[in-house]
């Protein structure tokens, strides 16, 4: 995490360092990223740099951090339209709230979601806190889904659990990729198209574990 003294710093010259690491990360990674190429763009010198963060890296765990406050923000004022949707409704409606929030912050999650998930940084040992969380955010809602019958009870949770991880990346991946082609991205996530492309990838989830009259053989 960043020194005090970068604290200590007006907002616009802590905004322009955040500015140039997004764009650092998000063009190159993690792995590839220049240090000199973000004291550059930040106009600011090295020594000053290291007297604000550690590394690179120390600035990328900064940028999680920013859009960590940044989501929980977002969603503290935000309540499900209707109280008594099912498990899958209920999913549905935090993934579509949460491409909302992606596209109020574009490039922010952009320069994190490379370096997470395509460098596979998020299934490290750094971050597995952070991926415990999740997992275990998702089995609740499995389980519960289970007792309240609307997933088949013979699915294995810890399979589910990674299906719902696995089908989160992938539509965080497709907004990355087709979303940030776009000028306008929040109009793009809210425009009809994006949303049926959103809901043709849920429902191949939904229904290989939601329960059915003839999922498996007797025998299976």
């Amino acid at each position: 995490m960043p020194k005090q003294t970068f604290f200590n710093l007006p907002a616009e010259k802590r905004q322009q360092i955040v500015d140039a690491a997004v764009d650092e990360f998000a063009e190159h990674g993690l792995e590839n990223a220049s240090t000199n190429r973000i004291i550059a763009a930040s106009e600011i010198s090295k020594g000053s740099f290291y007297q604000y963060f550690e590394d690179k890296h120390d600035v990328f765990d900064y940028l999680v951090t920013l859009l960590g406050e940044e989501k929980q923000a977002y969603f503290a004022d935000k309540r499900p339209p209707d109280d008594n949707m099912d498990t899958f409704g209920y999913y549905r409606w935090i993934i579509k709230t949460g491409m909302k929030f992606n596209s109020s912050s574009p490039r922010l999650v952009q320069a994190v979601s490379r370096v997470l998930l395509n460098e596979g940084v998020y299934y490290g040992k750094k971050f597995e806190k952070y991926r415990r969380q999740t997992t275990d955010s998702l089995q609740a809602m499995i389980t519960q889904a289970i007792q309240r019958g609307e997933v088949d009870p013979s699915i294995d949770v810890e399979l589910a659990v990674m299906v719902m991880e696995t089908w989160t990346n992938a539509i965080s991946t497709y907004f990355l990729r087709e979303g940030m082609k776009e000028d306008d991205v929040m109009a793009w996530v809210q425009s009809p198209k994006t949303q049926e492309k959103i809901d043709k990838l849920l429902y191949v989830m939904e229904y290989g574990l939601r329960k059915t009259e003839s999922k498996f053989g007797k025998n299976a």
